[in-house]
This record gives structure tokens, sequence and C-alpha cells, in this order.
């Protein structure tokens, strides 16, 4: 057999969390014929397949995980289609049709991007991962998305082993979010991913804090991208959200929490038990953001310390990064049960004080069934009257 299956290996040290314990069978595929081969055997042995990304997004159960882990390493970075028109053009200019196999890290495809002068995910600098993730969560950060820029995901359906090239106008990408997570779950295993961008094409500079470090005002002329890059790296960095061995809050899993999303009614509610709450200072707004289908989003963080956590809040070994709310770190020896019992402190924070539900952003794996559920069950948020 080709695929070389191991029993028992652990995986705190393929996550960035540093958290969780063991996979009862692991293997790497670095093909689609590797792929399938595992879904025979995991099909064979009566074991679910879990596919492992670049582990930065994920909390394991310190009990492991009872399946057939696969870590997809499928390489390579090719321009499928020329600019110059070739690529086709969005009304923002001519796009050019980049392909990165599902095993190649993220922030190295936008360096390249970045080098190359192919506009469309210079924002996205410095998020930790493969490419294969990215379509699944819709990886976005600092005004940018990647459903902006994905034309096709390439897969393999796990049902049949057969190929299948689904296009980014059908994933149904919302705010972290994909069919991959809700009527494809477990359906497909991503192999590689076709991006739209576009060669020359200016910077997105629209979110706020980037606009304050480019100082670059609404409406002016965006910066190059390699400036643009080095901005949101340093953003990034200050906040403890690059991996960093030195780093003490570098053993996270970035953003613990989502923005809460509202719809109209629920987010004047909110906003009333907010102000009413006596937590803001003179003058100050409650951040807030137009969100798709007249929603309105919330900041997360804002809302976790205005519920009266603190940066460098710990419990036992895990805690609350000392520069970003939103991180919760293992600061060294954390169980899962800790950064768990964390986690549901801070939501239950949130919710007693403004009535609104926080929901985890990481896959939590190896849990029991309803174990978590508490923690996921208000995926995009919903505001409570509690």
């Amino acid at each position: 057999m080709s695929l070389d299956v191991r029993e028992s290996v652990p995986l705190a040290p393929l996550t960035t969390l540093g958290v969780g314990g063991p996979a009862r069978f692991f293997a790497e595929a670095d093909g689609e014929a590797a792929v399938v081969e595992a879904f025979r055997f995991a099909e064979a042995r009566g074991v679910p397949l879990f596919v492992l990304g670049g582990g930065s997004n994920l909390l394991v159960a310190d009990r492991g995980v009872d399946a057939l882990v696969l870590r997809v390493r499928v390489r390579g970075v090719e321009v499928v289609r020329g600019d110059g028109g070739a690529g086709g053009d969005d009304g923002r200019g001519p796009r050019v049709l980049v392909r990165a196999g599902a095993g190649e890290g993220w922030d190295d495809l936008v360096a390249r991007a970045v080098a190359e002068g192919w506009a469309g995910v210079e924002c996205l600098s410095g998020i930790p991962g493969d490419v294969g993730a990215t379509p699944i969560q819709n990886v976005g950060a600092y005004g940018q998305e990647v459903a902006e820029t994905i034309a096709e995901v390439q897969a393999i359906d796990r049902a049949t082993g057969a190929a299948a090239v689904l296009a980014g106008a059908d994933c149904g990408f919302g705010y972290r979010d994909s069919r991959f997570k809700r009527a494809w779950r477990g359906r497909y295993v991503i192999t590689a991913v076709t991006f739209a961008l576009r060669p020359g094409g200016a910077a997105t500079v629209r979110y706020p804090e980037l606009q304050r470090a480019l100082a670059a005002p609404p409406g002016g002329a965006a910066p190059p991208l390699a400036e643009v890059r080095s901005a949101v790296l340093a953003l990034r960095r200050g906040k403890s959200m690059v991996l960093d061995p030195g780093d003490e809050n570098g053993r996270s899993a970035g953003s613990f929490f989502m923005n809460p999303t509202l719809d109209a009614d629920a987010a004047a509610g909110a906003l009333a038990r907010i102000e009413a709450a006596g937590v803001l200072a003179p003058g100050e707004a409650i951040p807030q953001y137009p969100a798709a289908g007249g929603r309105v989003k919330l900041s997360a963080a804002w809302l976790i310390e205005r519920a009266g956590f603190v940066k460098g809040t710990r419990h036992g070994a895990a805690g609350i990064s000392t520069r970003h709310t939103l991180a919760l770190v293992n600061r060294g020896g954390a169980t899962a049960a800790e950064l768990l019992d964390l986690a549901r402190r801070v939501r239950r924070g949130v919710l007693d004080r403004f009535g609104v539900a926080l929901s985890a952003e990481p896959d939590l794996v190896g849990f029991a069934p309803g174990e978590t559920d508490d923690l996921v069950s208000g995926a995009h948020a919903a505001a409570q009257g509690s």
C-alpha cells in the first residue's frame, strides 16, 4: 500500500495551539490517488476521516481523535491562465488565474502574489495554515475575504472517489462560512484552489484600522501591495496573530470567537442593552459594521473586554492573550478542557451582560457528541434577552 498509515500519532505538535491527544490513525496524501486510498482505508476500518490542514484553526480533544487524520500535502503553484485579459475581467481589470495545491502554505502564496503584483489577497497576509483550508472557513481579515478571489475549488468526492471542480460562486460563501461547513460538510476533500487575481491591480484598503496604519485616506490612491502586506503583518504581529515561537501568546488558534452578526431587530436590542449596561466611555460609540442581508456585525473583542475580561486573564495553563482578547492561548501545558472552560466563561460573561451569544471559530475535534454544542450552536451569533 502506497499510503503510509501510522497509529497513535500525537496531534498537539501539528496544531498552533499545541493541545490535544493522538490520532488513532494518521497519514499524509501528496496526490489525488492517495486521498482516494485514504477513503478506502477509513471505510475498511470503520472509522471517520478527518482532514488536517495547517492546524491553525483547530482545538483537538485531550482524548485525541478516533479517526484517520489525513494531512493533504498536494503541492504546486501554477498560472493556469495569464493576464492581458485571458483570465477574464471582473470590472476591476484583467485577472490572472493561479492554481495552488491544498498543501501549499497560505502566506507563502500571498507573499508570491504580492511579489508578482497580483492584487486580491494582500490583506490576508500572515494568516497561518494551508491553502486547502481557506475556502472552508472563507478566510478573511482587514477588509478582505478569499471568497472575493476564489474561482474554483478542486476536490475529491468522498462518496464516489471522483474528482470534482466546484465553482467559487457555488460555494455559498458568507462570513467565516461556506457550503463546506454546512450542506457539503464531510463530502469533499479539497486538493487545490484556483484564485482569480488582478495583475497590476490596486490594493484593497477599506478597513479603518489598516487605513490608519497606512495613513491612507478613504478614497485616496491605494498604496503598493508590498506596503499593504507589511502593514498587515505589523498589525497582526502587534496582536500576536503571526506564528512566532518566541511570542508568549504564540500558541493560539487565532481568533477563538467569531464577530457576531445580528439581524436588525436583534442588533437594536443588543445595542440598547449595551448602552444600558453603562460600559461606554463619554463620547464612545459601539463598534458596529454593516453585514450581508441587512445584518449588523459587532466586535467580539470589544464585547469581551466590556464584559470584564482583561488581556492576560488566566485559567490554569490556558489564558487570554496579553495582546488581543479574541485569542485564547496555551501558556504551556494547557489542556483542551482548560481552554473550553475558559471559552465558556467568556461566552457566558458576554451573554449575561449583553444578551449576545458568541460562537467559537476553530474546529473542535475529537469531542463527544453534544460536548461542545454550547460553544458552536450560536453560529453567526444570536441576540438573547437574558
